[in-house]
């Protein structure tokens, strides 16, 4: 067990600043989270953002036996987070301030990890890593992870511009006299992507900034939820058309401030990683909505200078010029599939005289191609799962402009969708065909299901090509439509085992088991509640 750092001696302490709007449910957990960080958190300042449900009493009856907690009730509506955050500010005493958001929770040890740094290295800003943990099933998903895999000092933001990727500011310790005396304050009102902008300005004020690679943050992810959280309501073109408008005042803020690196480096950060973000999932949008977005985003990154756009990694910047050079939405699936991670380049693969191309019609160059490294090849492995008592899993390899040489056999994975470490691999050998490798491998689906134990379980495949060298190029396979039939597998050791082949968003193959007649009826009672859910939303 890994002890917690000490904290240098001395009057330095922490104000953790804990939001809440209508969470009476989850905001005594999130204040408990930080209470319980210990002696180096002096104070947790708590604003109710007029709420009109329990969160004030649950505040309230949290302060009554806790001397650290103060309670900052608005007495109107701010309509977003940044307001009740810069009331917090204004209430801190401590010298250092941290933001909680109230479903989310701070794990142990986290506060003084990053006091500890900031008072060794005079950091005005101190950031560490956060994970994604999605709920219920508890699977953590590291945020940014190649931002916080050692300890670093960094003198300003210009020396690590990757800062600008993670724009969370709850994953933070900044020193409040630094915030006073830059007038550093959260956007007001109902503004959406309000950490955009304040971590552009935070930035902007060129702080010392200290990485400690210790987990700080657990921002809880909750996809069923009444109300999901502004990251995941993107079905509106409003969501957005927000996030534009937050990232143009951030560049802004970084240009005010003479920070012109900073702000070509935001803009590239757009393509890598925002726009991807978006197109990923724009092909299952409805055409009203393709259209608006791709208007939007051709008019944005118009704007953007070709260093700029050319600073960005391929493949995304690939799909920038493709969104740049086509008037209306086009080749939505090929796009989502190059957005995913890892990437995926699908056929057809056209040629022009100056090399590799998106298209015969739209000859966007797929420059760089030709010295990404193997393990950044986008390549493309097509997948059918044939379900039944002794399966078959085949696998066609595509030929990436003669990138890929020579393959010997594929090794698939079997992961566990809520984490862990992978429970069958499988290697079909491969063998060379037209315009790339085939080959197919039995799938014993009763032994991964006894794996999974009880239970409906959701396995992720990857798959690893080997050459005659070696381990080659690591990939998710893209599941084709003609293996997403679910299957009844009759058995021994369950009775049946219901399969379900399915395409995830990203265009990946995964796969569902339910062991069982239970977990059977489980499944097929859970779409039947889905479609009765959907017949009643659509009567209404």
């Amino acid at each position: 067990m890994s002890q917690s750092p000490t904290i240098p001696p001395g009057p330095a302490g922490v104000s953790v600043v804990v939001i809440a709007y209508n969470d009476a449910e989850l905001v005594g957990d999130a204040v408990r989270s930080a209470l319980a960080q210990g002696p180096a958190v002096t104070e947790v300042v708590a604003v109710d953002d007029c709420s009109s449900d329990a969160t004030a009493a649950v505040l309230e009856e949290l302060a009554a036996a806790e001397p650290r907690l103060t309670v900052v009730r608005r007495t109107d509506n701010s309509g977003g987070c940044g307001t009740p955050r810069n009331d917090g500010i204004a209430a801190a005493t401590a010298p250092y301030v941290m933001f909680l958001d109230s479903d989310d929770v701070l794990p142990p040890g986290a506060v003084a990890a990053l006091l500890a740094t900031a008072e060794e290295h005079g950091s005005e800003v101190t950031v560490g890593r956060a994970v994604r943990r999605e709920l219920p099933a508890g699977r953590d998903v590291p945020w940014q992870p190649g931002l916080y895999r050692e300890a670093a000092v960094y003198e300003s933001p210009e020396a690590e511009p990757k800062l600008l990727h993670d724009t969370l500011c709850v994953n933070k310790l900044y020193r409040r006299d630094f915030l006073n005396d830059r007038q550093l304050r959260f956007p007001d009102g109902k503004f959406t992507y309000e950490d955009f902008v304040f971590t552009a300005r935070v930035y902007a004020a060129a702080p010392r900034v200290a990485v400690v690679p210790q987990l700080v943050y657990v921002w809880h992810v909750r996809r069923a939820a009444a109300q999901v959280s502004i990251s995941l309501a993107r079905k509106d073109i409003a969501n957005w058309q927000a996030r534009i408008a937050a990232h143009t005042r951030a560049v802004e803020a970084l240009r005010a401030a003479d920070r012109k690196a900073l702000a070509a480096a935001c803009r590239t950060k757009f393509i890598d990683y925002d726009l991807c973000l978006y197109l990923r999932e724009l092909r299952v949008r409805d055409a009203g909505y393709q259209g608006d977005w791709w208007r939007l985003t051709r008019d944005y990154l118009a704007a953007f200078e070709a260093a700029e756009v050319a600073a960005a990694a391929a493949p995304a910047r690939w799909a920038a010029a493709v969104v740049l050079a086509a008037e209306a939405p086009r080749d939505l699936d090929r796009l989502s599939q190059l957005a995913a991670d890892p990437a995926r380049l699908t056929p057809p693969y056209a040629t022009a005289e100056s090399g590799p191309v998106w298209a015969d019609d739209l000859g966007v160059a797929l420059d760089g191609l030709d010295v990404l490294p193997a393990d950044r090849l986008p390549l493309t492995v097509d997948a059918t799962l044939l379900p039944g008592r002794r399966g078959i899993l085949k696998l066609r390899v595509h030929e990436l402009y003669g990138r890929l040489g020579a393959l010997t056999s594929a090794d698939v994975e079997f992961v566990p969708r809520d984490g862990g470490d992978s429970a069958l691999t499988l290697t079909a050998p491969m063998v060379a065909g037209d315009g790339g490798w085939s080959g197919q491998v039995p799938v014993t689906l009763a032994r991964l299901a006894a794996a999974g134990g009880r239970g409906t379980q959701i396995w992720d495949l990857r798959v690893r090509l080997n050459t005659p060298t070696g381990s080659g190029p690591h990939t998710t396979l893209r599941a084709q439509p003609s293996g997403l039939r679910r299957t009844a597998v009759p058995g021994s050791r369950y009775g049946v085992l219901l399969v379900q082949p399915y395409r995830t968003s990203s265009g990946s193959l995964a796969v569902r088991l339910a062991p069982g007649v239970q977990g059977a009826i489980g499944v097929v009672g859970g779409k039947l509640r889905r479609l009765t859910r959907t017949a009643r939303s659509t009567r209404r």
